[in-house]
């Protein structure tokens, strides 16, 4: 049985242990994120869609990443300010967590289980390996700024892309449907 993602320890970006707990009833989007990669400005749409629909119970959880060419190098205390200087962010913003390899965070072993296939893989992909990268492969998550969508039960019910922005149709209708229910 998947551990629940409510009771999957972690840390907010201050450094306080916590729990997911707190989220309970609410839709989540769980993003991992980083402020050096050419994803970056898409904090920009979060932010929007977390002000545009927070007050209807959305919740946009950042998760700061280094696995990917370590776009993500800074402290706690730089990604903060990063994010509060150039983006306005003000969802919640966890501390640094490793999302793919051996040294996955079990939240994120727990994501990439319960739903292993992206929404959205698209020319993305290909920039990379043209890049000379080699992208992962599912379950792993591919790069920065992939989305995990979390129902108000807990469960994982969609995984969008890296490219697929906060304003994709895709994922605002995904979010609409679970709000509504």
């Amino acid at each position: 049985m998947t551990r629940s993602v409510y009771d999957i320890p972690v840390k907010t970006i201050e450094g306080t242990e916590t729990t997911l707990n707190q989220y309970q009833g609410k839709v989540l989007l769980v993003v991992n994120v980083a402020s050096k990669c050419g994803l970056t400005p898409q904090y920009e749409g979060l932010q929007k869609l977390y002000q545009d629909k927070k007050a209807e119970g959305l919740e946009i959880l950042g998760f700061p990443a280094n696995n990917f060419l370590e776009q993500e190098p800074g402290s706690e205390a730089e990604i903060q300010e990063f994010c509060s200087v150039n983006y306005k962010v003000d969802f919640p913003l966890f501390a640094k967590i490793s999302v793919a390899g051996e040294d996955k965070h079990p939240l994120y072993a727990n994501l990439t289980q319960a739903v292993p296939e992206r929404i959205g893989e698209g020319p993305w992909w290909k920039d990379l390996v043209d890049y000379g990268l080699t992208p992962n492969q599912p379950p792993e998550v591919l790069w920065n700024f992939e989305k995990f969508l979390i129902n108000k039960n807990g469960e994982v019910v969609a995984r969008f892309a890296p490219d697929i922005t906060a304003d994709d149709q895709r994922i605002v209708d995904a979010v609409n449907a679970e709000l509504a229910k």
